[in-house]
């Protein structure tokens, strides 16, 4: 089995695949910083609880935009599961054209997207937009070529400013909105919140495509932990929730 597991600035995203099978999946929050020790009981307990064998983990793989993180993680790996950790970063093995200015700026977690959706939709021109702690818009042409997007900040990080940065406003809720107009306070920020969203979503997809892909229109892809709750707008081909995991599955059996 494969243990795949990716740190983001807010979560710890871990997956186990038997085969091309993902057996189970799971979250711990990633903002308190933790000790390999508080990670391996925590991963071993994980586990566990979802019926999956501890002893049965034969390879991981891993991804991160925190670096501190990092360390500690792959000292858990060694010391808990006796195995050395395929560390996602510039040198790996992805099959991908990266075409950023410098290669190097490029996130893993961008990285694992892509290569996840190379991976289920071959030879297509793909957008994949991840609704993380930051939203990326990401262009991937059906030659492999990763040609770049956008950064913005996340529906729960733009949210928590505005709570944080005003003096009256609270904290809510983050659901599907059911009209335009808010007719309270809760119902307006949620509003707000969710249509930026989906205008964003809608603007930068439209002007990406018709940058990059003119003669054939692409696949849009949605995941990330907010990607279903925009079902009900059809802004995307498909949702897959899990897609950076396919990319670290796919990124470790590339560099066996």
């Amino acid at each position: 089995m494969i243990l795949c597991l990716d740190v983001g600035n807010s979560q710890l995203y871990c997956g186990v695949y038997q085969g091309d099978s993902l057996r189970c999946q799971f979250r711990r929050t990633s903002a308190a910083r933790a000790s390999s020790d508080e990670l391996g009981v925590f991963l071993l307990a994980a586990l566990r609880e979802n019926g999956v064998d501890p002893k049965g983990i034969e390879r991981i793989a891993l991804s991160s935009v925190v670096p501190d993180m990092l360390h500690s993680l792959r000292a858990c790996c060694q010391k808990y599961f006796r195995l050395e950790p395929m560390v996602l970063r510039p040198g790996v093995k992805t099959g991908l054209k990266i075409l950023y200015k410098d290669p190097k700026e490029v996130g893993a977690d961008r990285i694992a997207d892509a290569l996840g959706a190379v991976t289920l939709f071959p030879g297509r021109h793909l957008i994949v937009v991840d609704f993380g702690t930051a939203t990326t818009i990401t262009a991937i042409s059906k030659r492999g070529e990763f040609l770049g997007g956008n950064i913005l900040p996340g529906v729960r990080l733009a949210l928590e400013a505005l709570v944080e940065r005003t003096a009256k406003l609270p904290s809510v809720e983050i659901v599907p909105a059911e009209g335009a107009i808010g007719r309270s306070t809760v119902e307006s920020i949620q509003n707000g919140v969710y249509w930026s969203n989906v205008g964003m979503v809608k603007e930068l997809t439209a002007r990406m495509t018709a940058e990059a892909f003119p003669e054939e229109a692409p696949l849009v892809i949605g995941t990330g932990g907010f990607s279903h709750l925009f079902d009900q707008e059809e802004l995307f081909d498909a949702v897959v929730p899990e897609l950076i995991l396919v990319g670290l599955r796919e990124a470790l059996r590339l560099n066996d």
